[in-house]
């Protein structure tokens, strides 16, 4: 079945409206690894001209906005090559962008040592407080990066900071193209819609070959029947990585942990949190444990509701009925289904993949007063697709959006915003994002439309960035909060005027039944403390796992998962494929629950109406569209009229 792209109305509605222009630059097509050298020749080139430039360049009023066109620069020539390599469909290409991706990384790792750059940013004049934020972030980045170090030191942070960029490119590239395949009988699949594995490919045995990929992994965890199916697709899916990977999170974590040394710190966490909210780890830490105690007893008593269910369903002595890990998903949606009469695969008939992306940005377009409109474009997929946004009073363009909604072979395979060019209203800078999800063309569930409008989120983010400078554009905020924006907008699923929305962009698409979304609001609770215990857990031993003398993954990671209440699995290796923290979460994915208590208390102003748009135009202006141009706490201070708490956190967890 093909996707559904647009209405028959919808088409002739478009057609009707003025189109606006793609503000330029156009995405790279990348049609070569010739294409790939050229451009990184070429790139590499002119940026080191510019930074000679720079060098000799006067200190004075213009400097800043001159250090600023140095990123433009970047974002430019170098951010798409750093993208395209999570998701073109040729792997010569995605290679060739790999290894030009660390002639980046070295150019980059010696521009944040730059001594003369550095020194004439503490001269720049500042005419006011952006411009004093502005200094303060960037010097920063190149304090962190090791200018101010000995020689010595210096020399060895630039090694460090070259082999970290290598080490997690391998880490992510061993995931993507390990092209994993589970092989199941039809009989094994009992349970699980056709749709997700009639057009499968098969093996020499007839054998249905399935990938792990999510619209593959999340039917067959929620509705095998059989127990074994489920238990090889979720070690499938849980040693992603495997060994190699192992030895390169050990590398990653030993590195960081002497990289910190360096600047005279005792740990990884530490270096890394001393300019987020969290400030130090002892913070971070104390703040999981405040969360540990509503958790904790939730966890349990939910574990015993999935004892019960296995049991009822294989009839076995509930005493001798043991719940595994591949079980926990699979009977924790039986148990939705007999509570709350909730079936997340029910939700994909209402809705389509092309009509739920245009649903969720019909949500930003009423609460924030913009316009989303397709364009015809040429991306690295004919399905990619390319929208401009515009200003809905002004009709001014002032940002484009990718999106890239299905699996392939090689595609980075999860969900996530890449910003590819930030803000500048300096110099008339529209900024671009880029969406990529792996969807089921079949239709979403009411979660995925969740994460949908998560990433959305982070899109809208760097979209609706007006900043002065690109350097402090969109999602540059503090770490531990750039996740809250993205998170405030997941509850939106939940409220039944938000999905009659639906209907502005499908009028062909049945509407979702209020029975349905009465009996997914009363769900929406049941297994928090499975899901905040995970999220703890994750927390917990990337935080451990940075503070460790001599860092050894796994050991760590069975220790810590054994002393949850489901076990860990012997020879499982989870922190193969956790590549969050082999990239930029390391000792910071803590970050999840932070910024998920900051997005809860921003959802206290939408109380009354979540689409409200004099609210939402007000979130827009003084959150999104601040970048980080003020500090994260200011921004929610400001859009609050008060300090930020974590009252509205804890009550839900309550619930």
């Amino acid at each position: 079945m093909k996707p559904v792209l647009m209405t028959l109305a919808a088409l002739l509605c478009v057609a009707a409206q003025a189109q606006p222009k793609l503000p330029a630059p156009n995405f790279p097509t990348f049609a070569s690894t010739a294409d790939v050298k050229s451009r990184c020749d070429a790139g590499l080139k002119g940026a080191k001209q510019r930074v000679a430039a720079l060098e000799r360049r006067k200190v004075d009023a213009g400097w800043l906005a001159a250090l600023d066109d140095l990123t433009v620069y970047l974002e430019d020539h170098q951010y798409p090559n750093d993208f395209v390599l999570n998701v073109h469909p040729d792997k010569a290409i995605r290679d060739a962008a790999q290894a030009c991706s660390l002639r980046w990384a070295d150019f980059g790792s010696s521009l944040g040592q730059n001594e003369k750059l550095y020194r004439a940013l503490q001269k720049a004049p500042k005419q006011d407080g952006i411009d004093a934020e502005f200094v303060r972030l960037a010097s920063g980045q190149f304090e962190d990066s090791g200018v101010a170090l000995p020689g010595p030191k210096r020399a060895r942070a630039k090694q460090i900071l070259d082999k970290l960029i290598e080490l997690d490119q391998q880490f992510n590239k061993n995931i993507r193209d390990a092209g994993t395949r589970v092989a199941f009988t039809e009989a094994e699949l009992k349970g699980v819609p056709a749709s997700v594995w009639e057009k499968a490919k098969r093996d020499d045995q007839g054998r249905i070959l399935l990938g792990v990929d999510y619209p593959s992994y999340v039917p067959v965890m929620r509705q095998a029947e059989s127990g074994d199916a489920r238990q090889r697709m979720w070690l499938a899916k849980t040693n992603e990585g495997g060994e190699p990977n192992l030895a390169l999170l050990a590398q990653i974590v030993t590195l960081r942990g002497e990289y910190a040394k360096l600047f005279g710190f005792d740990n990884y966490v530490d270096f890394n949190l001393r300019r987020r909210m969290a400030k130090d780890g002892a913070t971070a830490t104390k703040f999981l444990d405040s969360v540990t105690g509503a958790v904790n007893a939730r966890e349990k008593t939910e574990l015993q509701e999935l004892r019960a269910a296995k049991a009822q369903h294989l009839g076995t002595p509930l005493a001798q009925t043991q719940v595994e890990r591949w079980d926990a998903t699979f009977y924790s949606e039986r148990v939705k289904l007999q509570k709350f009469s909730v079936d997340q695969n029910a939700f994909r008939a209402y809705f389509p993949p092309q009509a739920s992306l245009a649903f969720s940005m019909r949500i930003i377009e009423k609460l924030m007063g913009v316009k989303y409109t397709r364009i015809e474009n040429k991306l690295w997929h004919d399905e990619a697709q390319t929208y401009v946004v515009s200003d809905a009073v002004s009709g001014q363009p002032i940002a484009q959006m990718y999106v890239d909604l299905y699996p392939r072979e090689g595609k980075y395979n999860h969900a996530a915003v890449w910003p590819l060019r930030g803000s500048a209203t300096r110099a008339g800078r529209t900024p671009a994002a880029a969406l990529v999800v792996n969807f089921d063309r079949e239709g979403l569930t009411l979660d995925e439309v969740e994460t949908l409008l998560h990433e959305l989120g982070h899109a809208v983010h760097v979209n609706l960035s007006k900043t002065r400078y690109a350097a402090t554009a969109g999602t540059a905020v503090m770490h531990d909060f750039v996740e809250a924006p993205s998170q405030m907008l997941e509850d939106w699923v939940y409220d039944k005027d938000v999905l009659k929305l639906m209907q502005d962009v499908c009028p062909t698409c049945k509407p979702v039944p209020d029975a349905l979304v009465a009996q997914a609001q009363a769900s929406k609770h049941h297994g928090k403390g499975g899901q905040f215990g995970r999220q703890h857990l994750y927390a917990s031993y990337d935080l451990t796992l940075h503070q460790a003398p001599k860092p050894e993954p796994l050991s760590l990671w069975a220790k810590m998962e054994g002393a949850t209440p489901l076990g860990y699995v012997p020879g499982t290796q989870f922190p193969a494929g956790f590549a969050h923290i082999a990239g930029g979460y390391g000792a910071g994915y803590y970050g999840y629950l932070w910024s998920l208590v900051v997005a809860m208390d921003l959802r206290t102003a939408f109380a009354a109406d979540k689409l409200g748009a004099d609210v939402g135009r007000r979130y827009r202006d003084e959150v999104l569209g601040q970048g980080a141009q003020k500090p994260a706490p200011e921004l929610v201070k400001a859009f609050l009229s008060r300090e930020s708490n974590s009252q509205a956190f804890f009550e839900y967890l309550k619930k």
